[in-house]
């Protein structure tokens, strides 16, 4: 079966990016689909086709519409040619000339890079449509002389030169892949200049090799070295278009280098209606970047240009099938353009023109929306004339009786047994208790709170963090007045800062995701709570955990009447044979385990952190047994030392959904979380979305979104950061590392080997986070909580607390991270005296 197949066809330029994101290796996808920087420029380019809206145009009478166009006196089949792009080989051998077959097929244009994987000959010899060559202008000129005589000569028939990379951009996802050429593909068409550099590094290749210090002087020399046609790309303003004109060039292509150039450059779309204006028509202008649909190629048209050139999409096509996948993709943009045409009454390409744009504005919010969408007041019923003889005054009595009535019944006490049952549940009564205790005895020293340490936060930080963002948006071109509906106005859904988050993943945890695949939410209770919402479908479902486990996850599972599975956790940690003996039993009773939550890093309650050779061994499980993973890893970036990769820096396969928070780590009262779920999800019927789409859809009915200045103050927060939290909070990591530190030494000192094996008292020793758990040889129930806060002023945790069924009843937890070390040393002199005290030992004062 081919990609072409009835009924298996991708039906769209995404369907092909998501069949080829999964048939290239890593480093491959994000060489060819990566952007510079923070890849704002790259996101924008698709943004402003997705903000355009094209008018359609009824009863117009175009019949069939005619997408032919004529571009430096050739026909093309479509307004649409082939942006050039390096090493098509690396996703298919055929490279190039399969891509010049489809293209000729198809009766486009094919714009080869210099960098192509195969000779310009023998691209030509397939090629049935004409062909350009892109120009890059190396600093010894001889070689660029060169190429463009052996284009010349096998036919190529106009000269593309890129003016907008003196140097490449820098491109973070090839820096951290450390991305270099596999051995087989190389430039066809170029031969070892022999400065050391070789071809392997695109970049260092670039750097060693451009010219730097090309000037307008470069189309003089072209024009002296060729009598084809040039066309410059890589122009964005109005200026450098007018000054092209008055030096002569034949065309123009808008493009800024499918935003791997200068990053914050303004999209494509957005810089066309200046250069097309200032060009006037005295030559062709084309644009690139962000083009995914067929409307995208009609918007271009209504913006000012004269055709368009894909870009990615075409590489996509032909990883996914070679030939025929290029030539699909290339239809599929041809066939959606003649139905735009159609439905907004636009005979030919000529005819397109800026009336077929709505203009480019908001819809007004109405005070009191929810998630920014206009409401429409219920029309005023009005008081009948005449109509109702008991006249005005009889209603307006009836009317207080009713509301009297409705008084007494509100004095009613209501019933428990009528609400939901997660009141009842004593995992919601036993935190309410440990809450009661800590406020009944506010001088006992409380080891209770897994929250972060007071004194690293100052008041003014928040209006600093504040402004750093806001200062961030209008570097980046936002306008006054889109930085002040930053703030005040609703926001995304899916989140505003979801690049910075995408970028501080990259950077500090080594989770190369596009910003699309998150969503910031309320904290990572919100992410819990969507996630566990979205995955689990029906009765039969249920999402297993371990025990012990986080109250959080468990708690969201028991407000969705959604049922969790314990997976039993050893003192020495987790194991995958007691998940795979969990699996199977739930399938021989009919379940369908849909998830599995873990923390792999420092756990909440035990501490616990699991070895990398069992991260790896549960994914496999995960991806053998069709199971996702929640993985919950807020401690890593406040525990010192080197951390071992997180699940979803591993994950090869989607299997994770990766769940954070910035709460520990930055900014515990801005509660801002995230979720990554970069999962593909079909549907009968409907294209193809992420996982993050679907979860930003029920935040749209929880909390519509999450706050727009917690957001700003963490996003202010990162960038002081410079997207390294983990640096960010090196003195944090070492604070809670000694504070772990100074408990365990305590612990040592106040309970000797002897002593503490004599009365059955033992305890782990994490590495890191803010949890550890001690046996006791007593039951660590709320009587005895209460004893020990009122009798010795210290306060724990019962373990209990954590498990699911039974579990931890003679068990505490302490919590190191909300106390001084001087508070830490007092408080568990005082909980050696309650132990000793409870198990009947001497010296117990």
């Amino acid at each position: 079966m081919t990609d072409t197949d009835p009924g298996f066809a991708p039906l769209t330029l995404a369907d092909y990016a998501e069949r080829a994101r999964a048939a290239v290796p890593v480093k491959t996808w994000d060489f060819i689909e990566g952007g510079a920087g923070d890849e704002r420029t790259l996101r924008s380019n698709a943004d402003a086709f997705e903000r355009a809206r094209l008018l359609p145009r009824v009863l117009a009478g175009v019949g069939l519409p005619d997408t032919g166009t004529r571009v430096l006196g050739r026909t093309w089949a479509a307004p649409v040619g082939i942006a050039p792009m390096a090493y098509h080989t690396l996703v298919h051998e055929q490279g190039e000339i399969a891509t010049a077959r489809a293209a000729g097929a198809t009766g486009l244009p094919f714009v080869v890079s210099t960098f192509a994987g195969h000779t310009f000959e023998d691209i030509a010899a397939a090629a049935s449509s004409p062909l350009w060559l892109q120009v890059y202008c190396f600093r010894d000129r001889s070689l660029t002389r060169e190429l463009i005589h052996r284009a010349e000569r096998a036919g190529f028939e106009a000269l593309v030169l890129t003016v907008d990379a003196p140097r490449l951009g820098r491109r973070l996802r090839d820096l951290r892949h450390g991305f270099t050429l596999p051995p087989t593909v190389r430039p066809a068409n170029l031969q070892d200049s022999g400065s050391g550099t070789g071809f392997g590094s695109p970049m260092e290749h670039a750097l060693a090799e451009f010219d730097a210090a090309l000037d307008w002087s470069v189309i003089g020399w072209l024009r002296s070295v060729s009598s084809l046609p040039v066309l410059l790309k890589g122009v964005l303003g109005g200026a450098d278009a007018r000054r092209a004109v008055d030096a002569g060039v034949d065309g123009l292509i808008v493009s800024n280098h499918g935003g791997r150039q200068l990053d914050g450059a303004p999209s494509t779309l957005d810089a066309l209606p200046e250069v097309a204006s200032a060009v006037a028509g005295a030559c062709p202008v084309l644009v690139d970047g962000g083009v995914r649909r067929g409307a995208d190629v009609l918007t271009s048209l209504a913006s000012g240009a004269d055709a368009v050139l894909l870009g990615r999409p075409v590489l996509h096509g032909l990883a996914v099938g070679g030939e025929e996948g290029v030539a699909r993709v290339l239809g599929i943009v041809a066939d959606e353009l003649t139905e735009a045409m159609a439905l907004c009454g636009t005979a030919s390409v000529a005819d397109a023109g800026p009336d077929l744009l709505a203009p480019r504005t908001a819809p007004p919010v109405q005070e009191g929306s929810r998630g920014g969408e206009a409401r429409t007041a219920e029309p005023r019923r009005e008081e009948p004339r005449g109509g109702d003889v008991r006249g005005g005054e009889a209603r307006r009595e009836e009317s207080r009786t009713e509301d009297l009535r409705r008084e007494e019944a509100r004095t009613e006490a209501l019933r428990r047994e009528d609400l939901h049952g997660s009141v009842r549940d004593p995992l919601l009564g036993t935190m309410n208790f440990l809450n009661e205790i800590t406020s009944r005895y506010p001088e006992a020293i409380s080891f209770a709170p897994g929250r972060p340490y007071g004194g690293f936060f100052h008041s003014e930080q928040i209006f600093d963090h504040l402004r750093r963002y806001l200062d961030h948006l209008t570097a980046t071109g936002h306008s006054p007045d889109q930085v002040r509906d930053t703030v005040f106005q609703y926001g995304p859904t899916s989140g505003l800062i979801r690049d910075l988050v995408a970028d501080t993943l990259r950077r500090d945890e080594g989770i190369d995701v596009p910003p699309e695949s998150i969503v910031v939410t309320a904290g990572c209770q919100e992410a819990m709570l969507l996630a566990v919402r979205a995955l689990i479908a029906g009765p039969d479902d249920v999402l297993l955990v371990p025990d012990p486990c986080y109250v959080g996850i468990t708690g969201a599972a028991r407000l969705l009447d959604v049922e969790a599975v314990a997976v039993p956790e050893h003192a020495s940690g987790f194991r995958c044979a007691d998940l795979e003996a969990v699996l199977s039993a739930q399938r021989a009773r009919g379940r369908r385990p849909r998830a599995f939550y873990v923390t792999p890093d420092h756990a909440n309650p035990s501490g616990a952190t699991m070895p990398v050779e069992t991260r790896h061994e549960l994914l496999a499980l995960a991806a053998r047994h069709d199971l996702l993973i929640l993985e919950d890893s807020p401690y890593r970036s406040v525990s010192p030392g080197r951390q071992l990769p997180t699940l979803k820096s591993l994950d090869r396969t989607r299997s994770v959904v990766h769940l954070g928070s910035f709460s520990k780590t930055l900014f515990p009262g801005a509660r801002i979380g995230f979720a990554v779920a970069d999962q593909p999800v079909r549907g009968d019927g409907e294209g193809a979305s992420l996982l993050a789409d679907e979860l930003a859809k029920i935040k749209s009915m929880v909390t519509v979104n999450t706050s727009a200045v917690s957001q700003t103050v963490v996003a202010g927060m990162l960038l002081a950061a410079d997207g390294r939290p983990s640096d960010f909070n090196a003195d944090t990591a070492a604070y809670y590392g000694n504070a772990m530190r100074t408990v365990l030494t305590r612990l040592e000192e106040r309970f000797p080997p002897a002593e503490r094996t004599a009365l059955g008292i033992r305890w782990n020793t994490p590495t890191g986070g803010f949890f550890l758990t001690l046996d006791v040889p007593f039951p660590t129930d709320n009587a005895a909580l209460t004893r020990s806060a009122e009798d010795f002023g210290v306060i724990w945790t019962p373990m209990s607390y954590f498990y699911l069924n039974q579990g931890g009843e003679s068990a505490l937890r302490l919590s190191i991270s909300y106390l001084t070390p001087d508070s830490i040393k007092e408080g568990i002199d005082r909980l050696a005296r309650f132990i000793k005290s409870e198990a009947g030992a001497d010296g117990a004062s």
